[in-house]
């Protein structure tokens, strides 16, 4: 087998570069081809083959890869992968778009149909700063994007869905099946020892702040109930998120993934307010035996089990995340059940199935 990874872009260490990780665990022979890449944010992945479009010299000088983004089809479909007969791509953006050599197979591994083209447009914009009189221009070469999206779906053989929500988005955007294979939480987190759930002493959030994370509601609802709220993370909303914040939340920044296990660990629950296609935070945290309080949509749906490693609430209010706090402050969790339903979701289940789909559609299409 002559297999070659392809990713959207690789310029931070986020959910989806857990899952690359994991394919380059399984084939560290295989270049991984990408649009833009910063390897030194890479983490396991900093010394891989990565091979770039000529985008990177652009994104050297803006170092943002959002604003190359309507450049980003032509790039990938430029991407020279002759010689290769598998191509394994992970995509929540353009890579699924690759022109696949004759007499090849396509697995495309999908975090989310590219939701800045069917329903983020305007967080795309918010997320930009693209000023008032631009947005018209690029709404409408967000709608090209959108028509390519379509076209693109059709160069792959196989959908790999990475939760129940995103098999639907692609079934309803696509109009094509697809098999799930859950996103993978790290082996060491499953080795680190367990801390009794009443020894542990403060909620969490981790994740980049931004927007749609939706941290202000539990600034907010920490505030009122005045419980200890940890957060760990960075981005372009830490300077609101700490002007909002009372005394009981701590802000941690960038935590080393080297710290996680104690970090979660320690926690009496993960909060997690934020609606994702799938979302890697709760898997890891219940591998560490950290119950999960999570809104009810999207990924979380698929791995937290309500009233055994966690609670659910159902808007995205204060109040509502509140009520769930109270509610969860109600019931017995125990780290040890907790960690054994997180077993679905190791990275060893992960990588052998993703082995195994590979070779099943090698069997079917080449």
């Amino acid at each position: 087998m002559k297999l070659a990874i392809v990713a959207d872009w690789l310029t931070v260490f986020g959910g989806a570069e857990h899952a690359i990780a994991e394919f380059h665990e399984l084939w560290p022979k295989a270049p991984l081809f990408t649009t833009v890449a910063r390897p030194e944010k890479l983490g396991p992945l900093a010394h891989a083959d990565i091979r770039t479009t000529t985008l990177q010299r652009f994104y050297n000088i803006v170092k943002k890869h959002q604003a190359l983004l309507l450049l980003m089809p032509r790039a990938v479909e430029s991407m020279d992968l002759r010689g290769f007969d598998t191509i394994l791509s992970s995509s929540h953006a353009v890579a699924k778009g690759i022109i696949p050599p004759h007499g090849s197979v396509h697995i495309c591994y999908c975090h989310t149909p590219m939701r800045y083209a069917w329903e983020m447009e305007d967080e795309y914009l918010d997320d930009f700063r693209v000023p008032k009189l631009l947005r018209k221009a690029i709404k409408t070469r967000l709608k090209k994007l959108r028509r390519w999206d379509m076209t693109t779906a059709k160069r792959v053989d196989m959908f790999i869905a990475n939760s129940s929500e995103t098999q639907k988005r692609i079934q309803n955007v696509y109009a094509r099946d697809s098999i799930i294979i859950p996103p993978p939480a790290a082996d060491r987190l499953f080795q680190t020892p367990l801390i009794p759930a009443g020894e542990r002493s403060y909620f969490l959030a981790i994740g980049r702040l931004v927007p749609y994370k939706r941290f202000d509601l539990l600034i907010e609802a920490a505030n009122a109930l005045r419980f200890p709220l940890r957060i760990a993370g960075t981005g372009q909303e830490e300077a609101r998120l700490k002007h909002m914040a009372g005394p009981t939340v701590e802000f941690l920044g960038f935590v080393p993934d080297a710290e996680l296990p104690q970090l979660y660990g320690g926690a009496k629950a993960l909060l997690f307010p934020q609606y994702e296609d799938a979302g890697i935070v709760p898997l890891e945290a219940q591998a560490c035996g950290t119950p999960v309080i999570a809104y009810a949509r999207g990924g979380a749906l698929d791995s937290v089990k309500n009233g055994v490693t966690g609670v659910f609430f159902t808007e995205q209010t204060p109040a509502s995340i509140s009520s769930a706090i109270q509610e969860f402050n109600t019931i017995r969790t125990d780290p040890q059940t907790i960690r054994a339903h997180a077993e679905q979701f190791s990275a060893t289940r992960f990588r052998e199935r993703m082995q195994a789909a590979v070779e099943d559609a090698r069997k079917t299409y080449l």
